[in-house]
């Protein structure tokens, strides 16, 4: 089963035909709280930025039950032919369009599922659900074992693998378009009651911030938590501090957090140049000038937090979390990294591996990081 953003306010009726079909569930990054990531079948997101189950998932399924998604990426679903597809959509024109489906199926997904369940049979055979659910116990062990890498100076994996047990009840997460993606697709744990959105579509740069103030006002309850690179920050999310300075005194619940992930780098692009074009990373381009983004939230009257170790990150989670004003936490973190899929392709290693020979000039750091990361697929924890 793939489940989008259409999927959001039917969990209880994907719940139900899941277990019904014996299926494993994955998420487009728009469904993300579509399901908690709790459930033991729940293999996470899709896709460049998704897991390995999940891509386990579509490859060895005989069904395709596709959820109020419009994921547009085929070369993740299962090859055509090879699946039966069934699909659910309140919009008639995104049948079929990302795979041929066998069935298409209009309509709200809470109530067509609704209307479904009675008419399907629970599957006694149950070594499939159980392939699953034991790949996505193994998956976060892995995920686990690379956040605790030493890295230089912190390892953003670890940074979120952190924030997953604090997150307050009914947050709301955003994330920007770059590397925090990556770790918010793979390593954070969502709770059900939670929200979590970002530029799904268009992959645009920048909404993690403007998209925690509209929370914010949505929802003045709520916590929002805004994940968002130096590079994005600089672009637009300093800016949008002085809007949260602005109004946050007005709020009956003044939390809101924002982390930074500072590695100095447009990270994103600069693993895709060296993955995607075979080529290493062209610091003209990608290099970003420091700025003290902890300082300047405390200029602005809001509270400021700077980690560079790992050892201070779940201090400086409860600071924040626990503020009596806005906050932003900052972390100086390593741009060596890898955020590459964990299923990528013997194509894409031979252009890492011709980006490397053409001399990156964070080659050792690179090389060094990838390897820690590789050991833990290969030979987990």
């Amino acid at each position: 089963m793939l489940i989008g953003a259409g999927a959001l306010g039917a969990a209880q009726e994907v719940k139900a035909i899941a277990e019904l079909l014996g299926a494993g569930v994955a998420k487009a990054l728009l469904g993300r709280a579509a399901l908690p990531d709790d459930l033991p079948y729940v293999t996470g997101a899709i896709g460049l930025l998704g897991t390995k189950p999940s891509w386990d998932l579509m490859q060895d399924c005989d069904t395709f039950f596709m959820i109020g998604s419009g994921f547009p990426y085929s070369e993740f679903l299962p090859d055509e032919g090879k699946a039966k597809g069934i699909q659910i959509d309140i919009d008639g024109r995104m049948l079929s369009l990302r795979y041929p489906m066998d069935v298409n199926l209009i309509g709200d997904s809470a109530e067509t599922l609704k209307a479904l369940i009675p008419l399907i049979e629970r599957k006694q055979d149950r070594s499939w659900r159980e392939e699953i659910e034991k790949n996505v116990s193994d998956w976060w062990k892995v995920v686990e074992a690379k956040a605790m890498k030493e890295a230089k100076p912190v390892n953003p994996q670890r940074v979120i693998m952190e924030l997953s047990p604090k997150l307050p009840d009914n947050c709301i997460i955003t994330a920007d378009s770059g590397s925090s993606a990556s770790w918010f697709a793979r390593n954070l744990k969502i709770r059900e009651g939670m929200l979590a959105t970002l530029s799904g579509t268009l992959a645009t740069m920048c909404p993690a911030v403007p998209y925690s103030i509209a929370a914010k006002f949505a929802f003045p309850e709520r916590v929002p938590i805004a994940l968002i690179g130096d590079g994005a920050m600089q672009m637009l999310g300093i800016n949008g501090l002085i809007t949260i300075s602005r109004h946050w005194k007005n709020w009956a619940d003044p939390r809101l957090v924002i982390l930074v992930l500072n590695n100095g780098d447009l990270n994103m692009v600069t693993w895709e140049q060296r993955i995607t074009s075979g080529n290493p990373e062209f610091e003209g381009s990608q290099e970003i000038p420091e700025f003290p983004y902890a300082r300047y939230a405390e200029m602005l009257g809001l509270k400021g937090v700077k980690v560079d170790s790992p050892e201070q990150l779940a201090d400086a989670w409860d600071d924040v979390l626990s503020a009596d004003r806005p906050a932003l936490l900052e972390v100086v973190v390593d741009p060596n990294v890898p955020n590459i899929p964990p299923h990528i392709s013997f194509e894409q290693m031979v252009k890492f591996t011709k980006a490397m020979a053409k001399g990156d000039p964070k080659e050792l750091g690179v090389i060094s990081q990838t390897f820690k990361d590789v050991i833990e697929e290969l030979l987990p924890h």
